[in-house]
């Protein structure tokens, strides 16, 4: 078996690899005016939610969602984030982007409203699936904001580690790769939300109605817990206790898809409750555990990108892990554009690491463990001496002594890494995150939530920096995209969008009938 050290010489004898990275962002983001959430449509200047392809919804109609292109230089993602949010904001009249994961102010569910896609049948399918998530998961659940950051190795990367293969060899090859990484993250991405965690606070209204066991203690109208990294990471946001008994396996691609598949197929005696369709009125896709794969509330997600109709497990299936999605980022509420160079370059090489150190399966007792570890990390990161589990002979260290062991080899792939790039921009990030390991109130959630004592609450920092990147934004110049482009855009989506609505043919039931005969099989 060769080592972590092996492998990373290996890769560096040809540092060009380094600088092949292929990096792609999504970043979500609330509509909001003075103060509380919008309840507006959908900006028309914005084009098609369902066909633009730079600017699109996620769960509620209120919730936008920028996508960059993949791209190899940093430099170049981030300023297209931020042509994004310039375009964005000049569209959007007296209403801003909120810059905080959490919500900001909302009156009641009865305001959350489900994305609209359009009338064609993959259109109001997009929408029943939101009606769904809300009629299982509350409405609030909807509206939390994150950052996706999707990444893949170049075939230079392979060719080193695996040397000349076929087609078949090298996909199994790099579904193995990413499936190791994949256990690796799970072990040891805590570290995202201990460092990068922004939602140590909540406004009161995102709990209104619900039961929670969390000792809150109140800033204003806010609630916060003293020592949390990321409330959104836990069970009141997207890593929800519903779904925490599932048992999804990432010892391989196919124990990955079986377990998958087991899951989707498994009905569900609550989601049965609510009744699928009743009358003319449909509620929810299925009564099944998941209505789909994409309900699978994941930290980290393998990928491939589905061709010609394609199911996102089938494209897996059929063609292997081709990029991960790490899905654990906060909106970063020092970024006007939600993440900075700096964690994208830390990203870099945590991911780097995760892959050539040595990964081993994961049983059950390994599963629980991690999340075990992850809860911890959310509710109480910056307790000091905050013990975890890790490994196959599952020892007990601090937060502190696990994370300096990693950047141990952190900073062995930075010194590789800059002398690639030139500079010493990757040393630099570990040196400083390095410093943040010992004292928590340096990490993002530590700042945050000063600065939310400091103005009296999670709605008063949110417009307070609101206002800040509103100003930012309007002043803006283009500097990978245009105007011109940005409107080419709105309208190629407008137009995609009625050429779908024009070409369906089968009825939504027929449609959907259709989408789901594989639960039948």
């Amino acid at each position: 078996m060769i080592n972590f050290s092996a492998r990373l010489n290996l890769i560096s004898r040809n540092l060009e690899v380094f600088t092949q990275y292929s990096r792609g962002v999504e970043r979500e983001t609330l509509r909001y005016k003075d103060g509380k959430l919008a309840v507006t449509p959908h900006p028309q200047g914005l084009g098609s939610a369902h066909s633009n392809e730079w600017i699109t919804t996620d769960f509620s109609e209120s919730l936008l969602e920028f996508i960059t292109p993949v791209s190899n230089d940093i430099s170049m993602l981030l300023s297209q984030l931020e042509d994004v949010h310039h375009f964005t904001q000049t569209k959007l009249g007296e209403e801003k982007l909120w810059p905080l994961s959490m919500p900001c102010d909302v009156n009641s569910e009865d305001d959350i409203n489900l994305a609209q896609y359009g009338s064609s049948n993959a259109a109001k399918m997009k929408t029943l699936y939101r009606k769904g998530l809300k009629c299982r998961y509350g409405g609030f659940m909807q509206i939390i904001s994150g950052v996706h950051f999707n990444f893949s190795f170049p075939e230079s990367f392979w060719d080193v580690l695996f040397g000349e293969q076929d087609y078949k060899s090298r996909q199994d090859s790099k579904s193995q790769a990413y499936f190791s990484l994949i256990r690796n993250y799970y072990r040891f991405g805590w570290l995202i939300p201990y460092f990068f965690g922004a939602s140590p606070a909540l406004c009161s209204s995102f709990i209104q109605g619900r039961d929670t066991k969390f000792p809150f203690k109140n800033i204003g109208q806010s609630l916060y817990l003293p020592q949390a990294t990321s409330l959104r990471l836990s069970d009141l946001g997207y890593i929800n206790s519903v779904q925490s008994a599932f048992k999804i396996g990432f010892n391989s691609l196919e124990q990955y898809l079986d377990d998958l598949d087991k899951v989707i197929k498994t009905p569900s005696k609550d989601f049965a409750k609510i009744g699928v369709k009743i009358g003319n009125d449909y509620r929810q896709l299925n009564s099944n555990v998941l209505q789909i794969e994409n309900e699978l509330y994941a930290a980290i997600r393998p990928k491939c990108a589905p061709k010609n109709g394609e199911k996102p497990s089938e494209a897996l299936r059929n063609n292997g892990v081709e990029y991960i999605e790490v899905r654990s980022l906060d909106v970063n509420p020092y970024s006007p554009i939600g993440i900075t160079e700096e964690q994208i370059l830390f990203l870099d090489l945590f991911l780097t690491w995760a892959i050539l150190i040595h990964s081993a399966p994961m049983d059950d007792y390994d599963l629980k463990n991690w999340r075990n570890n992850w809860n911890k990390v959310v509710i109480e990161g910056r307790k000091v001496g905050l013990k975890l589990q890790i490994g196959c002979h599952h020892e007990r260290l601090t937060l502190q002594e696990w994370a300096k062991y990693v950047f141990g080899g952190l900073l062995l792939i930075a010194e590789h890494m800059d002398d690639a790039y030139g500079g010493s921009k990757y040393r630099d990030v570990c040196g400083k995150l390095s410093t943040w390991i010992d004292e928590p109130e340096l990490t993002i959630s530590g700042q945050l939530l000063k600065l939310t004592k400091k103005y009296g609450g999670v709605g008063e920092v949110g417009c307070w920096l609101g206002d800040k990147y509103t100003a930012k934004y309007l002043a803006h110049e283009y500097k990978t995209y245009s105007e011109q482009q940005m409107e080419s855009e709105v309208a190629r989506s407008w137009y995609i969008q009625a050429k779908r609505e024009q070409t369906d043919t089968q009825s939504f039931d027929e449609y959907l009938n259709s989408y789901f005969a594989y639960l039948v099989k």
